[in-house]
């Protein structure tokens, strides 16, 4: 009964290993019909399914888009904003996946964004936009009322910003005792309000922090005078998105943003809601401001102390996630809007990728070849396994690509082509320490099972190297390198997966076929091919008398213990070699 329990646990690894590739298999099928039966598959999980994995801007070229810095007030774009902006938008487009776009600076203003394949239009709203986010209490709002409107009955800007009388008074009557304070608003603010056209907000310029604002929500269904700015959007440590739920915990369906404030917003925050709550309607309303429009203004129920708030609005899948990785990378310090928008090709192509693939074929027969060279008929193991793991590596792949937005860039595939040397070097460690097992004398079974334990050791010490160094790649570089980093940790990861579900598995049951359990001299298990003599306590067989074989003998005296050369002793064998000479 104990002999059969290795091969059980052989059994239900590989049922594991199985299940896991059915799983995988499964969701790409399934997800690749919806996708090609789907007319509309926007904003659904299975959107842009399909079995052949995406590749990187240098295998297959993409779209560029140049953006222009907005010199809004007067002052230049220096060079640290620049590259401030290129860290924020290369965060902003990761976010989304390892595509590995390129982002680079051009001249004094501009920006190049290069990405594979053609961005939808949130992909470009995400890149753009400056997500300057602040919060400010209502004043005073109302339903919104056009004012310009043109002969063909829509809103339009006038040809110059309003500016309202310069005989109205600017400054408030008494000092305003807080944010909150009606004060704010004097006459030429109020007069500003009763014109400012929600249709056409474009004519009204933004007023700065520590002013009073006049603005609308994003709809234009309702208008506003806002307080002065008490929680900057700089303030948020985390952002996240997700359906938005009560207080009982229940899921509304309304989609929303999380945002988590940093220690100095979370008390601002809770100064503000500590004084809204206690104002009437409007003024215990808090306006999340994003880029000068209003995106919710709800009234303030409770102190709000843990430093966590949440966004709703007219929200959805996309629009939320958009707005969480603007908030969470922080607000672009200039504004910027598209110059061009137009095609690339691939830097490298097809040439490229097809010598990628066949260096790596290469790899793959040279490491066959050593295989069956130093190993004979186990090498079989090897090239299963290897099999296993390319299927693997292909799968998850192929399913990151639509899921994660994946791209397969040249610098990956050699981080592939690297995968199948970490691979094979698992399998050495492991076939080298049965072989260390069947040199001591065990038998194939328990060759297996001990070498098993001496080898897992070595094998994950040697994995979570690569790991480390892959995650530090991954974390520290960009581009290219980003993507090389994320195969070989994916690889690495599949490595273990494929050594403990089907290397050691298959090595379990094996081990009990005649032709590897009794050592054929072409399994590459041969105890006497590889020099084992010793055959338990004080027990040996007697070498060929050869040098080869005399070293062996030598050696397996060397290994006994103390009490095992006593046995020996006591049996009155002096463990002499053939030719009656001591060893």
């Amino acid at each position: 009964m104990a002999r059969s329990t290795p091969v059980k646990k052989a059994l239900r690894s590989l049922t594991w290993l199985v299940i896991l590739m059915a799983i995988l298999a499964g969701l790409n099928t399934a997800a690749s019909i919806l996708a090609g039966s789907s007319k509309d598959d926007t904003d659904k999980w299975y959107q842009g399914a399909s079995w052949v994995p995406e590749l990187a801007l240098d295998l297959q070229g993409g779209t560029q888009l140049t953006l222009a810095a907005q010199d809004t007030e007067g002052d230049s774009v220096t060079s640290e904003q620049l590259q401030q902006a290129v860290n924020i938008i290369r965060q902003r487009i990761d976010a989304t996946g390892v595509s590995e776009s390129e982002i680079n600076t051009q001249g004094a203003n501009n920006i190049v964004v290069s990405i594979p394949g053609r961005p939808d239009k949130a992909t470009i709203d995400r890149i753009e936009a400056a997500a300057k986010l602040t919060f400010r209490p209502v004043l005073y709002t109302e339903a919104a009322t056009n004012t310009a409107v043109g002969d063909d009955g829509k809103a339009t800007a006038s040809a110059t910003p309003y500016s309202p009388p310069a005989s109205l008074a600017a400054t408030p009557s008494a000092k305003p005792s807080n944010a909150s304070d009606l004060n704010w608003i004097t006459p030429k603010l109020q007069d500003l309000y009763t014109n400012y056209n929600c249709a056409a907000p474009d004519d009204v310029t933004a007023a700065p922090d520590d002013e009073p604002l006049v603005t609308c929500d994003q709809d234009g269904a309702a208008k506003y005078i806002l307080g002065p700015v008490e929680v900057s959007g700089a303030d948020i440590s985390n952002a996240t998105s997700g359906l938005a739920t009560d207080s009982q915990g229940t899921s509304t369906g309304q989609w929303a943003v999380n945002l988590t404030f940093d220690g100095d917003g979370t008390k601002d925050f809770r100064t503000v809601t500590n004084r809204l709550v206690s104002l009437t309607e409007p003024q215990n309303q808090f306006a999340i401001v994003l880029d000068g429009s209003v995106i919710t203004a709800p009234t303030t129920n409770s102190a709000i102390t843990n430093g966590k708030a949440q966004i709703t609005g007219s929200f959805t899948a996309d629009s939320s996630k958009t707005l969480a990785d603007q908030l969470k990378y922080g607000a672009l310090p200039i504004n910027f809007q598209v110059q061009s928008n137009e095609n690339i090709s691939a830097t490298l192509g097809t040439a490229q990728l097809i010598g990628g693939l066949v260096a790596g074929l290469i790899g793959l027969i040279l490491v066959i070849i050593y295989s069956v060279i130093q190993y004979r008929a186990l090498a079989f193991v090897t090239v299963l396994s290897l099999g296993i793991a390319a299927v693997l590596t292909y799968l998850v792949i192929a399913i990151m690509s639509w899921r994660v937005d994946y791209r397969l860039s040249l610098a990956g595939v050699a981080g592939l082509i690297v995968a199948i040397g970490i691979t094979a070097d698992s399998f050495i460690v492991y076939f080298e320490r049965i072989r260390d097992e069947l040199r001591d004398g065990r038998a194939l079974e328990s060759a297996v099972e001990s070498g098993w334990k001496r080898a897992l050791r070595t094998i994950l010490a040697s994995d979570a190297v690569n790991f480390l160094a892959a995650v530090t790649l991954y974390v520290l570089a960009v581009a290219d390198v980003k993507g090389f980093a994320f195969t070989l940790l994916l690889t690495t990861l599949i490595d273990i997966v494929v050594v403990t579900l089907f290397t050691h598995p298959m090595m379990q049951l094996i081990a009990r076929t005649r032709f590897f359990g009794d050592g054929h001299r072409i399994s590459g298990l041969d105890p006497a091919a590889l020099g084992a003599v010793y055959r338990g306590r004080a027990q040996f067989r007697a070498p060929v008398v050869d040098g080869k074989r005399q070293r062996s003998a030598g050696e397996a005296q060397r290994r006994q213990t103390i009490a095992e050369r006593k046995a020996q002793q006591a049996s009155g064998d002096n463990g002499s070699t053939p030719d009656g000479k001591d060893d």
